[in-house]
């Protein structure tokens, strides 16, 4: 979400796409497939609808909230359909191999050298490739480019349109790996609530963590602290007891409070 929103777009689908990514993976496993083309399937149902996003937002001349918003309720469908709106559980009494089983669950239970989670050990490749690809590559000064001034940055000779399909397919395709690590941990899950209401989340601990709704600005080191705040933020009202309802309200309270601090420090900036 951090390429999508510096690129100067926003994605309503994660949610969906974290869903439809886990739960076809979680088919293709208890299906018999080996364990890395279902991975690799998976990741390709993420990168499609993060392309489709990407070509409504840019040669469709969509706005990226409307284009993606369509394909929330698409992809939620889609994955209904996928499933016939039962609930898809991995596990060997379903048709999944043992060995793959093993290794799949091992994804999302395991400890690497016995010690570190697996899912951390995700978190920190992920965290680090895409501060690496933001940060110290071409690609990622284009993207900054193209959210700073999208008329600026094709006079410039920079392809407004690449960059910004390629920053919706590396959404969907990171929003399918959340959805398939996520089956690995607890392999079950259903179509109609598996990441509802996901986007929320996502998008608040990117603005969180410093990027700007308007494009041009933000940071992978930033989104990871606003999804530890997130985090902490989430867990902490679990444990004082407070409702699961209250806590969308405070949740969304926090992204009004951080998009009007973005609003108000870019308006000092410009005065």
């Amino acid at each position: 979400m951090t390429f999508v929103l510096v690129s100067g777009e926003i994605d309503l689908s994660v949610g969906s796409t974290y869903a439809l990514g886990g739960l076809a993976t979680g088919m293709f496993i208890i299906s018999g497939w080996p364990l890395l083309p279902a991975l690799g399937a998976g990741l390709l149902i993420g990168a499609a609808v993060g392309l489709a996003n990407g070509l409504l937002s840019t040669y469709g001349r969509l706005p990226s909230l409307i284009a993606t918003l369509g394909m929330l309720s698409i992809i939620r469908g889609s994955a209904l359909l996928l499933t016939g709106g039962q609930p898809v559980t991995v596990n060997e009494r379903n048709g999944a191999a043992p060995d793959v089983l093993a290794r799949f669950e091992f994804m999302g239970q395991g400890y690497l050298f016995g010690v570190v989670p697996m899912q951390l050990v995700f978190f920190a490749a992920v965290a680090a490739l895409g501060w690496l690809l933001l940060s110290r590559t071409a690609f990622g000064f284009r993207v900054f480019a193209v959210g700073g001034s999208a008329k600026a940055a094709r006079v410039s000779g920079i392809h407004v349109q690449s960059v910004k399909i390629w920053a919706f397919v590396i959404m969907g395709t990171l929003a399918a790996l959340a959805g398939i690590l996520s089956m690995a941990f607890l392999p079950s899950g259903q179509a109609g609530r598996t990441g509802l209401g996901l986007e929320l989340d996502v998008i608040a601990a990117v603005v969180i963590g410093g990027a700007s709704l308007a494009g041009g600005i933000g940071t992978v080191l930033g989104t990871v602290l606003g999804v530890l705040v997130i985090g902490v933020l989430r867990n902490g009202l679990v444990l004082m007891g407070v409702s699961p309802f209250m806590q969308e309200v405070m949740i969304g309270l926090v992204i009004i409070i951080a998009v009007a601090i973005d609003k108000w420090s870019m308006r000092s900036r410009s005065t």
